[in-house]
């Protein structure tokens, strides 16, 4: 059996090497040519998976390591008979842990505002179930959840009211509520004043041009971790936004290893094969914060590749694509909150609060 990889998906070799030969490239990079003789192709967000792609090739089984499929054209695979399999839910924890952290960054007193949610699925869902935890009062817009499923649904006009308002979307261009460009010029320009605007979801749910026209008219703030054409990104609206990151809000160690384990057990599956033990790690690390926000930024902080990012891209002469992509695949590791805990004899209050989010007890 021959296999393609992204060679930014980890444990590939340790979990398929059994199974069959691997080669792993840039998923930026498989071609055609690249996926002719293989039987299956593993990637991630950056491979468009089409007929181009896999048109004449003997590919049965596609895995994608990602909770977005949009990159995947499922009815080519579903027409041809290959077996498809992504990772829903995978980078859940990493992207709320992400979304705190610019919380922390930018809105010192977040827990008394509202938030909006808009998308309330595996990641969406997850965050508003942390934050009404933690006793935030939050706006949920989501088209395709029945009331009766979450107490706080809202209409789209409603849901913009909020003070932040955090997307987290599947990017679709069809059907009765498509989001592509769902923030579009119209609904930019009637953003309430002050609003904080963070889109980990994807790019094109935001029209980055009309934001980058409409940016300097209004006081909102704006954290953008995917963009559109990436990684050819717009410059201009790179240096305008308040945080800025290049697509890595669900790059966590734990959420891209249970991507691979995902379409790992999808594999073994399709093709009758046992399901090893899955691999783990359970590091915990001690620490020392005395609030919310300080225990949330010392596991991640969102600052730190904010100015790599404008570091890099923005230096005289660089190839900012190319620095986009290398920054992506270089993003140090990091680990979601279950890996850390306080010290003991910390505040009672602080250790339930951080409890929520999934600290564990020291």
């Amino acid at each position: 059996m021959k296999i393609i990889a992204d060679d930014n998906m980890p444990l590939v070799q340790e979990l398929f090497s059994p199974y069959g030969e691997i080669t792993m490239l840039p998923g930026r990079d498989i071609t055609a040519d690249d996926v002719q003789q293989a039987d299956v192709l593993l990637v991630r967000s950056v491979t468009q998976v089409n007929e181009s792609l896999l048109g004449g090739s003997k590919v049965r089984f596609v895995g994608s390591s990602t909770i977005g499929a949009d990159h995947i054209d499922q009815s080519y695979l579903q027409h041809k008979g290959v077996k498809f399999a992504n990772a829903p839910g995978c980078n859940a924890n990493a992207v709320v842990q992400y979304v705190l952290s610019v919380l922390s960054t930018l809105r010192s007193n977040w827990m008394e505002q509202t938030i909006g949610i808009i998308g309330c699925g595996a990641i969406g869902g997850k965050l508003y179930k942390i934050l009404r935890a933690l006793g935030v009062e939050c706006r949920c817009y989501d088209p395709f959840l029945a009331a009766a499923s979450n107490p706080h649904l809202v209409t789209f006009e409603a849901v913009l009211e909020s003070d932040i308002l955090s997307l987290h979307v599947p990017l679709t261009d069809s059907g009765f509520y498509p989001t592509y460009h769902l923030f579009n010029e119209q609904v930019l320009r009637n953003l309430a004043p002050n609003v904080l605007l963070i889109n980990t979801s994807r790019g094109a749910v935001l029209d980055n041009q009309s934001a980058l026209r409409c940016f300097s008219e209004k006081s909102w703030q704006l954290v953008l971790d995917v963009w559109e054409g990436e990684p050819d990104i717009s410059l201009g609206l790179l240096k305008l936004v308040d945080i800025c990151s290049p697509h890595i809000a669900g790059y966590s160690y734990d959420g891209k290893i249970k991507g691979t384990q995902m379409i790992f057990d999808a594999f073994c599956s399709s093709y009758g094969f046992d399901t090893p033990i899955p691999i783990v790690r359970d590091e915990i690390f001690e620490l020392t914060s005395s609030s919310l926000a300080e225990a949330v930024l010392e596991t991640f902080d969102v600052k730190k590749i904010d100015h790599l990012m404008r570091e890099s891209l923005l230096k005289k002469e660089a190839c900012h694509p190319q620095e986009f992509d290398r920054l992506r695949k270089n993003f140090p590791q990091r680990f979601e909150f279950q890996h850390y805990c306080l010290a003991k004899n910390s505040d009672e209050l602080l250790a339930k609060s951080l409890s929520i989010l999934g600290f564990k007890s020291a």
